[in-house]
C-alpha cells in the first residue's frame, strides 16, 4: 500500500458513519461495499490529499487511482474516478485502454461509471476526438458498465451539441438493451444532445419509440416540451 494510499484511507475511516452506510445502499440496486459517509466528507478528504497526489506526476496519479479502485470501497473508487481527470493535460490516446480495463476490472456502480467517464473518459475524447469510436464500441460489450460507459462518456460535449452521430450510434446499439442502467446511460446522453438538438433528437425517438424501452425513452425527451413529450409517449 502506498503511503499516500494509507493516508487516504485512515481518513476515510476516521469519517465513517454506520447510519450513513445504510441510507447510502438505497441509491443502489447492487449491494454497495462502503465505509458510509455524507458527499461532503468524501470532497473534504479529496481536497485534503489532492496536492500530494498531483505531485506524484501522472503516472504516480494513476498507480494511485489503480490501487483506489482496486479496493472495491464505493469512496475510494469515487476518489480515483475524480482524481483520474486530474491529469487530464497530460492524457494521450493510449489512455483509453487504462480507461476501459479500469471499468471493465472495477467500476461496479452507476455513480463510479458516471463520475469516471464523464470527465476523465469524456476530456479524452475531446482531446482525440479519433478516440470516439473506440469508446463507441463498448457498446457491444458483456460488462454492462462498460456499455453504459460508451454513452455517459458523451455527456459533457453532447450538452454542446457535439458527437450528435455517435450519441445516435451507440443510442442504435444499445436500444434493444434489457438493462435499466444502460438504458438510463443512453437515454440521459440523448437528453443532453436535445438541449441544443431538440428536433433532430426528437426525430430519431419518433422513428424509434416502438423499439425504445419506455425508461430510455422517458429519459430522452424529459427536457422537451409538454406536447412533444406526449407525442412521444403515445403508443406507435
Amino acid at each position: 500500500m502506498s503511503i499516500l494510499a494509507a493516508k487516504i484511507r485512515e481518513d476515510l475511516r476516521r469519517s465513517a458513519d454506520p447510519k450513513a452506510k445504510e441510507r447510502m445502499q438505497r441509491f443502489f440496486k447492487e449491494p454497495l461495499n462502503c465505509y458510509g459517509m455524507k458527499t461532503a466528507d468524501i470532497a473534504k478528504i479529496m481536497k485534503t490529499h489532492l496536492g500530494g497526489a498531483l505531485a506524484l506526476g501522472k503516472e504516480g496519479v494513476f498507480a494511485l487511482c489503480e490501487e483506489l479502485f482496486a479496493s472495491d470501497l464505493y469512496e475510494e473508487g469515487i476518489i480515483a474516478a475524480s482524481w483520474a481527470d486530474k491529469v487530464a493535460g497530460g492524457f494521450v490516446p493510449g489512455d483509453a485502454a487504462t480507461f476501459r480495463r479500469w471499468v471493465e476490472q472495477y467500476i461496479d456502480n452507476w455513480a463510479e461509471c458516471d463520475v469516471f467517464c464523464n470527465h476523465a473518459v469524456g476530456d479524452l475524447i475531446q482531446m482525440y476526438p479519433s478516440l470516439a469510436a473506440d469508446v463507441k464500441g463498448w457498446s457491444a460489450s458483456g460488462n454492462r458498465w462498460l456499455r453504459r460507459a460508451s454513452a455517459v462518456s458523451f455527456i459533457v460535449p453532447a450538452k454542446r451539441g457535439e458527437f450528435l452521430k455517435e450519441a445516435f450510434e451507440i443510442s442504435d446499439a444499445l436500444i434493444a438493451d434489457r438493462d435499466d442502467m444502460v438504458q438510463k446511460g443512453y437515454g440521459w446522453l440523448l437528453k443532453e444532445e436535445s438541449r441544443t438538438r431538440r428536433r433532430a433528437v426528437f426525430d430519431f425517438v419518433m422513428a424509434r419509440r416502438a423499439a425504445m424501452p419506455r425508461t430510455a425513452l422517458r429519459y430522452a425527451i424529459e427536457l422537451m416540451p409538454k406536447e412533444m413529450r406526449s407525442e412521444a409517449m403515445k403508443r406507435p
